[in-house]
């Protein structure tokens, strides 16, 4: 992995912690190993497809609506602090992407 960069830290509204993002490269075909206990699945999505997904929508969780960044992209919905560091990552990569 080449590391690329740091994003803004992204803070989470429940537990009210800290995200220190880091973009990095990675070669096709890399095998991801996720610990079970801290990751439920490994999306790798496209950037034209994540920008094609996004969306700035009303959600309700436990009752409350808010309003949030929320990317959709083969049916996987991505919201929260996710959604957040991805609306940075892309606003950035924005100049290159046109």
């Amino acid at each position: 992995m080449e590391l690329v960069g740091a994003l803004t830290p992204t803070p989470t509204v429940v537990t009210n912690y800290a995200i220190y993002p880091f973009v990095g490269v990675i070669e096709p075909g890399h095998r991801w190993l996720p610990s079970a206990a801290e990751v439920a699945d490994v999306l790798e999505l496209s950037l034209p497809d994540l920008r094609a997904g996004h969306e700035h929508k009303r959600l309700v969780r436990r009752g409350v609506p808010f309003r949030s960044d929320v990317y959709t992209v083969d049916g996987n919905v991505i919201w929260g602090a996710t959604a957040r560091i991805l609306s940075d990552l892309l606003d950035r990569l924005s100049p290159v992407l046109g």
